[in-house]
């Protein structure tokens, strides 16, 4: 059972954390919270573990050992004496580490050394690329075993003790070899596709190989008897294990782009950094997956963000996988339940050893062999990824849930990552207490585990923004019947859009803090200072958009004021404000008049009259047709409220007696028909 780390009371603190920090309306005090796996990966780790369960709990203790002897580790096996051999790109050096010191055993004059294997009484046997040179460390003196023929990529070799053989999984014809003592090698299994890049050995000598471009675990029993155990529709099988009692793991990737690199040229400075390019900068998804004896699937891990570069198991029979872009290790248990144990300052995994009496993680850009001197202990410390709470923010209660004794710290600042600029980590605390570090936008936390049996299952943090005013602009007022665009009206033209008393008002905000905001809308006429309430005192306007009704409203040219506050947000003496005006909306909600109508002959005289205006066109159809035809006025423009016209409609009604309409609208699309009696 759960217990906190001080008696607070868990009502009240399950009620504090239902305020989650984030981007919705902030509402005064919110709140960090970090409880799921998440929350808890993307600071460092040191000594400690993260697990599915959303736990920050004990996990690998590890040192620190620069090779700087090559700049990637592609492969490690620990020997007999003791010591751990490691195998690199650039130059493929042959590496022994032995008592916290790295010498070199041999330098290949190839570019990578891919893998490593202990055979035939201790011959220490090297796969190499891009020359498909087999080579054995024999009593200290390095030479050529065998050169297989088609082969330029050697990507794993294992050793078989049952039938004394070694097999060598290669590319670009993705053939496994089966190499004898002496050197004689013949072609074991053919694949169809390009690669087979992992080969493992069972107990009973069934030899399991990994392929690439098509993702395909492959069981071979004999010369040329190979069965698809699992096809992952993936693009590589990258490593193997077989444990004691012939349980198989295997780890796949989906790799965008051609995840093999081409051959390499020999002037080339380095070596390809592995099979999917350089660590950390090709992105794809992993996959661990279990298979039992009789060859029953089942996925333990699934990674859409990360791909495994390595694979091993510890002496407590778990898989452990390494990642290739963020340096992490994962292990799983046989109920599924995963935990982050490891996670380095450099890129990628490349090799794990994890058996009873050698542990490391072999990491790369740069490289680096991290020693595992155990499970957490007294310098276990989780730290957590940079807390962002969007502005200056001034931080209140730190608490927290957890089992056993856990020290808690926490230091802020101004920029997204932590520089010289930040203040100093807190003193630690034991039991929940006021943050101790001064206001900033970022906040860190750090929790000590004080024994091996801490776990800290919950901690969170509140803190208040500084309250920053919401600024209104881009304030419009439009007619539903306003078709302008770009401040541009057209007149004269047809008028497609029919009358309407309303006039839709929009508005932007720059809300920075993400307030709830609340608005105020206010009119006057043209030319007159006093302004009056469009909204009622008691309406909660919230949304940017507002339907003004004016058909109440003598005509006139009106302008809006829109008027924001961030009261439902904040107390009173915190509250802001901000305030603009629309341009001028013209309001017009009488049709216009047509006056001195006369006619004589064909031709028809009169004016066109509104009370707002201008007069936006003028048309004529004999009564009764739906054929109009627009005129312009006499001064050949329409821009008054008042326009003449002088028509011509010979072209329009027949000789004889006529009665012919006259049409006139007005700017706010109002319309008047007048007839006439042409003779």
């Amino acid at each position: 059972m759960k217990k906190l780390s001080a008696p607070v009371s868990r009502i009240a603190l399950a009620a504090a954390f239902l305020l989650v920090a984030g981007t919705a309306a902030a509402v005064g005090t919110r709140r960090f919270v970090l409880d799921k796996e998440a929350d808890f990966k993307g600071g460092d780790l040191k000594g400690v573990a993260i697990d599915s369960g959303g736990h920050v709990r004990a996990g690998f203790n590890l040192g620190s050992l620069p090779i700087t002897q090559a700049p990637s580790i592609w492969a490690a096996l620990p020997l007999k004496d003791g010591s751990l051999a490691l195998g690199t790109g650039s130059e493929g050096k042959l590496l022994k580490v032995q008592n916290g010191a790295v010498s070199v055993l041999a330098e290949t004059k190839s570019l990578a050394v891919t893998s490593l294997a202990e055979a035939w009484g201790g011959t220490l046997v090297l796969g190499t690329l891009p020359d498909g040179k087999v080579m054995k460390l024999d009593k200290g003196k390095l030479t050529d075993l065998v050169t297989l023929k088609g082969a330029q990529h050697v990507w794993q070799v294992a050793f078989d003790a049952k039938s004394n053989s070694l097999y060598a999984a290669t590319g670009p014809e993705g053939k496994l070899f089966r190499i004898g003592a002496g050197g004689e090698a013949q072609v074991f299994f053919d694949a169809e596709e390009q690669h087979l890049m992992s080969v493992a050995v069972a107990p009973d000598g069934t030899v399991y190989a990994g392929a690439s471009d098509k993702a395909r675990l492959y069981k071979v029993q004999g010369p040329g008897r190979a069965s698809v155990l699992y096809d992952f529709a993936r693009t590589e099988v990258r490593r193997i294990v077989v444990g004691p009692k012939g349980d198989v793991y295997a780890i796949a990737n989906e790799i965008k782009g051609n995840p093999v690199p081409s051959r390499p040229s020999r002037g080339s400075d380095t070596a390809p950094a592995g099979p999917t390019s350089a660590p950390g900068k090709t992105k794809g998804k992993g996959t661990l997956y279990h298979f039992t004896p009789d060859g029953k699937p089942e996925r333990l891990l699934d990674d859409d963000d990360e791909h495994y570069t390595a694979l091993t198991l510890g002496d407590d029979g778990q898989p452990y996988v390494g990642t290739g872009v963020e340096g992490r290790v994962y292990t799983v248990d046989a109920t599924r339940h995963s935990a982050l144990v490891a996670d380095v300052d450099e890129r990628q995994v490349g090799a794990l050893v994890l058996t009873a009496t050698q542990k490391f993680v072999a990491a790369s850009d740069p490289a680096v062999l991290h020693p595992v001197r155990g499970v957490g202990g007294a310098d276990a410390i989780w730290t957590s990824k940079v807390l962002d709470a969007g502005l200056r923010a001034r931080f209140g209660m730190l608490s927290w849930e957890a089992n056993g004794a856990v020290d808690v710290s926490t230091r802020s600042g101004n920029t997204k990552e932590p520089d010289d600029s930040w203040s100093p980590w807190s003193r630690d605390v034991a039991a929940p207490a006021l943050v101790d570090s001064p206001p900033g936008r970022f906040l860190q936390l750090r929790a000590r585990l004080k024994d091996k049996d801490s776990r800290l299952s919950e901690i969170g943090v509140a803190f208040v923004t500084d309250n920053m005013r919401a600024t209104v602009s881009d304030v419009e007022a439009k007619n539903r019947r306003d078709g302008a665009e770009d401040g541009v009206k057209s007149s004269g033209g047809p008028v497609t859009k029919k009358s309407d008393s309303k006039v839709a008002l929009s508005w932007k905000v720059d809300n920075p803090d993400k307030d709830e905001l609340r608005y105020r809308l206010r009119y006057r006429l043209v030319g007159n200072n006093t302004w009056f309430d469009l909204t009622e005192p008691d309406e909660k306007l919230s949304k940017e958009t507002y339907d003004w009704d004016t058909s109440n409203l003598p005509e006139g040219r009106y302008r809006v004021k829109v008027l924001a506050s961030d009261e439902p947000s904040n107390p009173p003496d915190r509250v802001t404000r901000d305030e603009m005006e629309s341009g001028v909306v013209l309001v017009d909600n009488t049709a216009p008049r047509v006056e001195r109508l006369r006619a004589a002959g064909r031709r028809v005289q009169g004016a066109a009259v509104d009370g707002v205006g201008p007069i936006q066109r003028i048309e004529v159809a004999l009564a009764g047709k739906d054929e109009w035809v627009p005129f312009f006025p006499t001064d050949g423009i329409f821009d008054e409220p008042q326009e003449d016209f002088d028509i011509d409609a010979s072209g329009i009604a027949p000789a004889g007696q006529a009665l012919l309409a006259i049409r006139v609208f007005d700017d706010a699309g109002n319309a008047v028909i007048v007839n006439v009696m042409l003779k």
